[in-house]
Order: structure tokens, then C-alpha cells, then sequence
């Protein structure tokens, strides 16, 4: 049997909107920090403004937050999978992003014209659903962008600001919606220092937390019990786990224990255990121009064609064996050269127009040529060369091979609205292994609040 869910906290934002603004002199975020300050002020009305009550089954949809033990566990893929599965049980979801960083302009419905800054996953998730019920404005209403944070240390920012526009944000969202996804940034405590990490947030909010790690048994479970730590201190209830990119072979074992052990301790259960799928990890050429800031030189109809990292190839032999390699490797290889082997790069053109005087549209290699910035350059003649060729994918990186080959290979590719290929793979994948008849039994109440 399911413990009854944490009591909420949410209703301390009363006491921190009632509190003075700090004047010269005070101290820039005069809050409450922790839930235990606030033990006599539960007292108060606790009816969640944010719970939607459905019609036909009476309970209250309490919002899903969804947040990560920490960086690159794949939270925006789960919030993707997870609204997919909503959207089919719903008529209308909502989406926001309490707290984003990275940010994109975009046009604001409310105020046609007005360009406005929204997290990046918002664009993505609000096009991707066509929420056309909702409003950038109240999807993303704190950026944290470079200088935020100093600001409001400096009493620049004042927390009430911020906690305002949260709060209508979120009350816009949720009366548009059935059912509302928060998407967290990072892991629970992220967002501290301007008085609103993940945790808190959700307790704000009465929000059910879902929680992502990467896979294996015994370093997941620790990064879990962090994280759950500061959701219990916030009062926040976690409605279940989900363990991603599992090592297909260790699959029925990370299944089996992590729940064993999640359901032993925590009585919380797993919610989703999916298995790796490499490709989703496979850098486009779109996401390289971006990691060195340079564009495709030829080519540019294959931005959103991925290559694995395993199949990188740096070409040091004689131009006789990259021939060769370019014919028996896997034609899908991401090929480096230095910017001085311009046989290498003359085969590389010469290869592909051969195959495509023979009808071959088999060629689908890429290369990278790489130079160390200020001391090499590409000569005048191959550049004419390369601005008349079609089809090749062909980008100059101002780095030397062994600087590109390692930045690629700690690189992490990011969801985005332009890479369709790689969302809709992304989505398909993860979606059949979410249980969301238990995730909405654990978020859903015949009551109105956690009194």
C-alpha cells in the first residue's frame, strides 16, 4: 500500500511575498529558505490553485514536475515522452518551464510583433504539441541568462519579481490546461541562489516530482536519495522514478533491483526504466556547427544528418589508403584532416562526384577540416574548389584535429526544434516504457489540497 502523499508546502509563498522588500543596507533575499521555519504557518488555506478537477472522475490533477539527479540524463527526452502519452489522455496539456537558462527569441501571441526571450525547450515542446492554448509569455517566465545571479545578489533582483511572475505564469497555464508539465533545470537544487531551486519550486506550486537518472544500481540510487532529500525538505512528493539509458544487457537486472530497492526504502515506484539508444547521442552536423561555431562550406542539405562518435576517423595516411578507407569504412564515417593535406581534401571532393556520375547516392561521409586558428588557413584554391561542390558535407573548424575529435567527443547533443528527425526517434523510444496509469493514479487526489 502507497503512503499518502507529503503534505505540500506550496502555501509558504504567502510568507515570502509578505515579507519586506530588502532596503540599502539588508540583505538582498530576505526569504525563507527552509519548509522547517515555516511549520506554524500551514495553517492557512491550502486550496491549490493549480490542481485541475476533471468532470467525469471528480479528482484533482495535481502538475508533474519533472527534474534530473544532474546534468545529461536526458529530462527534456523524458518531458517529450511524457507529454506525448499526456496528449493521448487529455484533451488539452500544458507546459512550462519555471526557471530556464538558455534562451531563443520568439514571437509572443498576447503581443503580435513583440519578440520576447523563452527557454529553448519551450520553443521546441510548445511547436512540437502545438499548444496554440498557450502563450510563450506564461511558459518561460524566469531566465536566469549571463549576470542574473550577481544581480539579484546585489538586491537588483528582488525574489517577489520573481515569484510573481511564476505564479501567474503558472495560474495561466494550468486554467488552459487539463493536466500541466513543469520542466526543471538540472537537478533539485539548481536555482538556489536566487531562492528558487527545482524543489522549491514544485513545493510552490503543489507539484508532484518526477525524478530522471541515468542508469546502473548503486551510483543512481545515491544521486536519487540527494535529490530526494531536498524534495522531503520542501514537502514535495515524489510520484515516481524513471532510469534512463540503461545498458540494454544489464536491462531486467537495473529494472528489477532499483525498484526492489526504491519500494524497500522510499515506497516510491519506478515509473520507467528505458534502455540506451545510441543514436540519440549521435551528433548532427547542425550540432557541430554550433559546438565550433562554423557553418557547413558545402553540403548544407545534410545539417541533420547524425554521425556516431564511435565511427570518427582522423586521417594521417597517403591519400591511396583514405581512398580506400572511404570505400570499405561505413559510409556514414565523420572523416578530420589538417587544413594542409589538400590531396586529402581533392580525393575526399573526387570520391563523391565519382559515385554521383555513377548514379551511386550511397556517399555519405562528412569532413572536417581543422587548423589551428591564426597559423593555418585553407588555400584560395581549394576554397573555389569546395563553393562549387554539391552534396558533400564539408565544414572548416578553426581547431587542431586532436582538440575537434576530443571537444566532439564530449559533446553532448541537445533536443531541438529544427532537429525533427532526431525529436520524433527520441519520442517513439521512450514513450512505451513510461507507466502512465501509475504515474497519474500517484498525481491524482479526490481532494483539493494536502491538508
Amino acid at each position: 500500500m502507497n503512503k499518502a502523499p507529503v503534505k505540500s508546502l506550496y502555501s509558504w509563498r504567502a510568507v515570502a511575498t509578505s515579507l519586506p522588500r530588502p532596503t540599502n543596507g539588508e540583505k538582498a533575499f530576505s526569504t525563507v529558505e527552509s519548509p522547517k521555519d515555516l511549520d506554524n504557518k500551514n495553517d492557512q488555506d491550502n486550496s491549490n490553485p493549480y490542481w485541475k478537477k476533471h468532470s467525469k472522475t471528480g479528482r484533482y490533477q495535481r502538475p508533474i514536475y519533472i527534474a534530473a539527479t544532474r546534468q545529461h540524463v536526458g529530462k527534456t527526452t523524458v518531458s517529450l515522452a511524457v507529454l506525448s502519452g499526456l496528449q493521448k489522455r487529455f484533451d488539452k496539456i500544458g507546459f512550462i518551464k519555471p526557471v530556464g537558462q538558455q534562451h531563443v527569441r520568439v514571437e509572443s501571441k498576447n503581443s503580435p510583433g513583440k519578440e520576447i526571450r523563452v527557454d529553448k525547450d519551450v520553443e521546441l515542446i510548445k511547436e512540437r504539441f502545438n499548444l496554440d492554448h498557450l502563450d510563450y509569455e506564461d511558459m518561460s517566465p524566469v531566465l536566469i541568462p549571463k549576470g542574473y545571479t550577481k544581480d539579484f545578489v546585489d538586491g537588483k533582483i528582488a525574489f517577489e519579481s520573481q515569484l510573481s511572475d511564476l505564479e501567474s505564469a503558472m495560474k495561466n497555464v494550468a486554467t488552459a490546461s487539463d493536466v500541466t508539465v513543469c520542466e526543471g533545470t538540472g537537478h533539485c537544487a539548481v536555482g538556489s541562489i536566487v531562492g528558487l531551486n527545482n524543489a522549491k519550486v514544485a513545493s510552490i506550486l503543489g507539484a508532484d516530482m518526477l525524478l530522471i537518472a541515468n542508469g546502473g544500481l548503486g551510483s543512481a540510487y545515491d544521486e536519487l536519495e540527494l535529490n530526494r532529500v531536498l524534495c522531503h525538505q520542501y514537502g514535495v512528493n515524489i510520484a515516481g522514478v524513471v532510469i534512463n539509458k540503461v545498458i540494454p544487457e544489464k536491462y531486467d537486472q537495473t529494472k528489477e533491483y532499483m525498484s526492489k530497492a526504491m519500494m524497500k526504502t522510499w515506497d516510491i515506484p519506478l515509473l520507467g526504466c528505458v534502455p540506451d539508444q545510441p543514436f540519440l547521442g549521435c551528433p548532427a552536423l547542425a550540432d557541430l556547427e554550433r559546438l565550433f561555431k562554423a557553418t557547413l562550406v558545402c553540403g548544407e542539405e545534410h545539417r541533420f544528418r547524425h554521425y556516431s562518435v564511435d565511427d570518427i576517423n582522423v586521417v594521417t595516411t597517403n591519400l591511396t589508403r583514405f581512398l580506400e578507407n572511404l570505400r570499405e569504412k561505413p559510409q556514414r564515417t565523420l572523416y578530420l584532416c589538417h587544413v594542409t593535406r589538400d590531396d586529402l581534401i581533392v580525393g575526399f571532393m573526387g570520391e563523391h562526384q565519382r559515385r554521383k556520375a555513377n548514379s551511386d547516392d550511397s556517399f555519405e561521409a562528412a569532413l572536417l577540416i581543422c587548423g589551428r586558428q591564426g597559423k593555418y588557413q585553407l588555400s584560395n584554391e581549394i576554397s573555389d574548389l569546395l563553393s562549387g561542390l554539391e552534396g558533400a558535407p564539408v565544414m572548416v573548424v578553426e581547431k587542431t584535429t586532436h582538440e575537434a575529435t576530443s571537444m566532439i567527443s564530449k559533446f553532448t547533443p541537445k533536443l531541438n526544434i529544427d532537429d525533427t528527425n532526431r525529436v520524433g526517434v527520441a519520442i517513439e523510444h521512450y514513450e512505451p516504457y513510461i507507466d502512465f496509469d501509475e504515474l497519474l493514479r500517484r498525481t491524482q487526489t479526490t481532494e483539493s489540497s494536502n491538508k
